[in-house]
C-alpha cells in the first residue's frame, strides 16, 4: 500500500461500488424434540432430535450440518442446563465452568439433519443464511417438548431453564404446598 502511494497510484487502493439486492432471503426450518422426564429426579433427557431446514443452495453442506449440530447443542444447553445466578449484591455466582452447566456430548442425542433447499431468488447463488438456525429452533423445540411432558403432571406454565431441581419442583408443586 505504501509503495502504491509513493508512486501516486491511489486508484489501486480505493474502490467504491454499490449494489442493491432486490429482496432479502430468509431460511426456513422445523425442529422436533422428543424428551423424557425422570419423575424421581426431574432430569430432562433429550431422547430424539430432528431438524429439517431450507438454507437455499449450500456451498458446503457438511459445514452447514455442523453449524446446525453446534447450534442445537447450544440451544439444548440453554433450555435444560444453563442458568445465570446472581446473589443479592449483584455478584455473579455462576462465573466458572464448575458452576455453570454446559452440555456434554453424552447429554445430546443423535441429531437428524435434512436439508430441503429452495433456492433464494434474492441473490444469484440462491443462498440463505444458516448461522443461528440450530440455536433458535432448539429453544422452542425443547421448551415445547418439556411443556408437553409436564402437562400430564398439571403443569400449565414451565419456564426455562429446565434444570432437574426446577422441573422436579414444578411436577411436585401441589405436594410441596401441602407439606
Amino acid at each position: 500500500a505504501d509503495m502504491a502511494r509513493e508512486k501516486g497510484r491511489d486508484d489501486l487502493l480505493t474502490h467504491h461500488e454499490r449494489a442493491t439486492l432486490p429482496a432479502r432471503s430468509f431460511p426456513n426450518g422445523a425442529h422436533i424434540a422428543e424428551v423424557v422426564i425422570d419423575p424421581e429426579t426431574g432430569i430432562v433427557i433429550t431422547d430424539r432430535y430432528t431438524v429439517v431446514d431450507d438454507f437455499g443452495n449450500l456451498i458446503n453442506p457438511v459445514l452447514a450440518e455442523g453449524q446446525v449440530h453446534g447450534g442445537v447443542a447450544q440451544g439444548v444447553g440453554q433450555a435444560v442446563q444453563e442458568r445465570v445466578v446472581y446473589d443479592e449484591d449483584g455478584q455473579l455466582l455462576t462465573a466458572s465452568f464448575m458452576d455453570y452447566a454446559l452440555p456434554r456430548a453424552t447429554d445430546l442425542p443423535y441429531i437428524s439433519f435434512t436439508s430441503e433447499p429452495v433456492p433464494s431468488t434474492a441473490n444469484i447463488m440462491g443462498m440463505k443464511g444458516c448461522g443461528e438456525a440450530g440455536t433458535v429452533g432448539a429453544l422452542a423445540a425443547i421448551s415445547n417438548a418439556v411443556q408437553d411432558a409436564l402437562w400430564e403432571h398439571g403443569v400449565r406454565q414451565a419456564d426455562m431453564p429446565f434444570t432437574p431441581h426446577r422441573v422436579w419442583e414444578m411436577m411436585n408443586e401441589e405436594r410441596i404446598a401441602a407439606e
